[in-house]
């Protein structure tokens, strides 16, 4: 399901700044538009992400003509008036990004004794999972 949000996008010095004033004024840049807009993909994708993993409430995005750019521009910097702003609409199929950038597994090499490894294929023991687990255990994951 495409996630659509409002995003600041102020261009000053060389970068784009990029705020989502809807989501806790969520923040990330790039040195080009393009670059802050992947960026802003990624940022939005992280954190709506982490919100359905935590069980949090997910804020309903505004209305693009809500946003006031300006405003925003002077809460957050009283003397940013130098700089362009626009509002742009960032959007993300937040369950196709998390595949293929949060829970890609990745393949690991290692090495353990023969008669450990004689051992754990006897019992059908799937290495993947208990590498896992008990990664998750050293990490204090839950």
């Amino acid at each position: 399901m495409l996630s659509m949000y409002p995003a600041c996008f102020f261009h000053e010095n060389d970068n784009y700044s990029v705020i989502f004033p809807d989501l806790n004024w969520l923040a990330t840049q790039g040195d080009t538009f393009e670059e802050a807009m992947e960026m802003a993909v990624d940022c939005l994708a992280g954190y709506l992400h982490t919100c359905q993993m935590d069980g949090d409430n997910i804020p309903k995005p505004s209305k693009l003509s809500d946003i006031n750019p300006e405003a925003i521009a002077k809460e957050l910097d009283p003397e940013c008036s130098m700089c362009e702003v626009f509002v742009n609409i960032v959007s993300v199929d937040v369950d196709l990004y998390a595949k293929e950038h949060f829970e890609k597994s990745v393949k690991k090499t290692l090495t353990i004794p023969a008669w450990l490894n004689n051992a754990a294929l006897e019992k059908g023991i799937n290495f993947s999972q208990v590498l896992q687990e008990a990664l998750k255990v050293q990490l204090n994951f839950k």
